[in-house]
Formats: structure tokens, sequence, C-alpha cells
């Protein structure tokens, strides 16, 4: 498929329906949808539908009213892609008093070119141990260590809390997977199914400063992408930073636009 193929795919299959099916009341705002979830409110939009100008200004300001007034949300995401018209959206929302986020790279490929073997040497510590985490009596613990580390490589507070993943892990309505050296969680990350769809999003890949440069991270999107076939998942997408886009690429992924989050906070 080519570029323009995949983005097609992606505007219509992974926008406004499959953003919200997790969330607990959805609103629509003219051509937005605004979701509440447990981490906070989002805004998603296959387009603008040619709104612009003094139009777009009350597009705005009517969302944000409606998450200030009308909801209890500490904050919300208004996620725009690089490919969003008009050029000057971005503007707008600073305007409006959002605040960008830092840019990243959607990539999309498929699952299967990512499900290779991954050699991992044993670091300084110990081995590195890949595994998938699993409902019981330890997944509080397992999931705490995993949403620390990444909080600690992403440190937005704007993560999934402990108990909305306990939920995701026990429906299997994501996976978690974690690469881990001794009972210290290195690396983490998510495989979400978009039901409905062909893609799976792989989402919190986050290496431990002291262990990048080991292969770890592509060996836990190996994993992932592994378990996605099996499932029959023909599609990977994933929003990566300048850090993770280089290794998705040898993977096979492919650019399609970039994402910009813009967030509210009361």
């Amino acid at each position: 498929m080519t570029t323009d193929d995949l983005l097609a795919a992606y505007d219509e299959q992974l926008r406004t329906d499959a953003e919200m099916a997790r969330a607990h009341e959805v609103v629509r705002e003219g051509p937005l949808l605004c979701g509440v979830f447990d981490h906070g409110g989002f805004v998603s939009y296959r387009d603008l539908g040619g709104v612009e100008g003094g139009a777009l200004d009350a597009l705005i300001e009517r969302t944000v009213a409606h998450y200030r007034d009308d909801t209890d949300v500490a904050s919300f995401e208004w996620k725009s892609r690089g490919h969003d018209r008009p050029a000057g959206l971005g503007d707008r929302l600073v305007a409006h008093g959002l605040v960008a986020d830092p840019r990243e790279t959607v990539m999309i490929g498929e699952a299967s070119r990512l499900a290779v073997d991954v050699p991992l040497a044993e670091t300084p510590d110990g081995p590195v141990v890949v595994r998938r985490l699993e409902p019981g009596p330890s997944a509080v613990d397992d999931l705490t260590r995993m949403l620390a580390a990444q909080e600690s490589v992403f440190g937005t507070g704007r993560g999934p809390s402990v108990a909305s993943s306990l939920r995701e892990l026990e429906s299997d309505g994501s996976e978690f997977w974690v690469a881990e050296v001794g009972d210290r969680v290195v690396c983490g990350g998510r495989l979400t199914p978009v039901e409905g769809t062909a893609f799976a999003g792989i989402w919190g890949g986050s290496t431990l400063p002291a262990y990048r440069g080991r292969g770890i991270y592509r060996a836990l999107v190996a994993a992932r992408a592994r378990s996605a076939v099996a499932r029959g998942i023909r599609f990977i997408h994933s929003d990566c930073t300048d850090m993770s886009r280089p290794i998705l690429e040898r993977s096979g992924l492919q650019a399609v636009t970039t994402t910009t989050p813009y967030v509210w906070t009361r």
C-alpha cells in the first residue's frame, strides 16, 4: 500500500468513533466528537468540514466551554494532525488557551513485518525478560511498576491510572507488555486492537535511559507485533517520538502524517 493509501485508511478507520470507543460519554459539537474518559477529555474528528476563520474560533470556544462547564475533567486533549485543514488550526487553539505538546509522527505498517526475532544481550544488571502481563494476584503490582517507569520517561502526568489499566487488562481491551531486568521494569508498552478495523495500536513504548541502545524497545515492539499477527490484525499504528521513529522505520513502518496534541488544563 502507498503512503496515501495508508493515510486514507488511518483517517477512515482510526478517527472519530474508533477514538471514542472507551469514552464514558460523548457529545457532538459540529464536526467534533468530545469524549470523557478516565484520564480526561479527548476531541476527535475526521476533518473539520471546511470550518475556518471566525466559525473555527467559535467552535473552539464552544468546545472549551463544554469541558469547562459541563464536565469535571482536569484537562482535555485536541489531537490535531499535520494534514488537517485549515493550516492555522494550531495557532487558533493556542489563542484559546490550549498548549501544544511535542509533535510526534504517525507510523503505519504491516504487523507481520515487525514480528521478527530480536536477540537481547544480558545487561550488567542481569538478563532482559520480555513478557505479557496477565490478570491475577500480581497484576496490580506489575501495572504499578510499568506505569511508574513510563511516567518517569514521559513525565506528562496524563497517563492511564492503575485502576483503568487493570480494567483494560482484565477485559482484554489491551495487552500490556514489559521488559524486566530482575524486578525492575525497564521498558513497557501496550497493544490495543481497534475493534471493527484492521488495526492495532502500540502505545507507551518507553525505555529507561540507562537501558537504551540494547534493542529492548525493538524487542518489545516485535513481541507485540507477533501477538497482533496471532490475533489476525494486519496493521500496526503508533504515534512515535523522534527517538522511536528510526526503529519503527527499520522495521518497515511508514510515516504518514504528524500529530500534535493541544491540551487545555482547568
